[in-house]
């Protein structure tokens, strides 16, 4: 591991100034990064520990706002907050399926973004239900859609100085649900092979008003797949409506082959998925 200074900042004045500078680096938890440093992937010449800024550790629940989670609140107590178990399954299920529970302890969920894995699996699910990121840096203060948050693997819309200060999830109506799936070779301590994340709302009549579905593994970012989407919207839900759905989803799959999976695989869990977390999207709210 390459030599670094540390830095605690305790303001976000502070902390944008530090990482404004040269070789610079953001510490949630260093889950991923602190492994990236000793492989030589990255060699910061700073690392800013943010988990000591007030701002960064929100986590709180608003019948009219919603949700708001700091960047630097770990995983495993995001997944203790009632609202997060009782409101926002689909989320909760994607945060405690990252690593194990020491891993959890200390990594925080904005570590989990903006490491910018196509793999993460808190993003398709907050994607999903059509969260926002709340980012501070030199110019102020500035919001932006999660979906178009990631550019690339290991890449975000972050500038110099900035850092990801919250996540926001909007509050939900009745008659909405969500679900969120993935594959792995093994059932925990791995990472998604595909990853799906669904989200519905049901109009008066029953029809399927608003959906959202986000796919994660499968392309450089996570991805809408927004012809699916298209299909459902004002249908009336059914079976055949979801496998339309999960083959219609295909086709915003960008998906590589490796030693964890081949592309035809992957296109086929995509399908498969889609049409699993709709079902059981639709399902929960038609129970809400």
């Amino acid at each position: 591991m390459n030599a670094f200074t540390y830095h605690r900042p305790a303001t976000l004045a502070e902390a944008v100034q530090l990482l404004a500078g040269p070789e610079a680096r953001a510490l949630c938890g260093g889950t991923d990064l602190l492994v990236q440093m000793k492989d030589g992937r990255r060699t910061p010449q700073a690392l800013v520990d943010i988990k000591a800024i007030p701002e960064l550790q929100v986590l709180e629940y608003d019948a009219a706002r919603g949700l708001r989670v700091g960047a630097a609140v770990p995983l495993a107590v995001v997944c203790e907050h009632p609202a997060v178990c009782e409101r926002y399954p689909a989320f909760h299920h994607g945060a405690n399926i990252v690593g194990a529970i020491q891993t959890r302890a200390r990594a925080g969920l904005g570590g989990n973004l903006c490491n910018a894995a196509p793999s993460a699996d808190t993003a398709p699910s907050l994607i999903a239900y059509g969260a926002t990121a709340v980012i501070y840096g030199p110019t102020g203060r500035r919001e932006v859609p999660l979906e178009q948050f990631f550019t690339g693997p290991g890449r975000t819309v972050l500038g110099p100085g900035e850092l990801l200060v919250e996540v926001d999830v909007p509050a939900l109506p009745a008659r909405s649900g969500a679900n969120y799936e993935r594959h792995t070779p093994r059932i925990e301590m791995d990472i998604a092979v595909v990853g799906v994340g669904s989200y519905v709302e049901l109009a008066a009549d029953g029809t399927i008003a608003v959906c959202r579905i986000a796919l994660g593994a499968v392309a450089p970012t996570p991805v809408r797949a927004t012809s699916a989407e298209q299909a459902v919207v004002s249908q009336t839900p059914g079976d055949a409506l979801c496998r339309r759905a999960g083959e219609l989803a295909v086709s915003h799959a960008r998906p590589i082959s490796d030693q964890r999976g081949s592309e035809t695989f992957r296109r086929q869990l995509v399908e498969s998925l889609t049409y699993r977390t709709l079902s059981r999207a639709i399902e929960a709210a038609q129970r809400a």
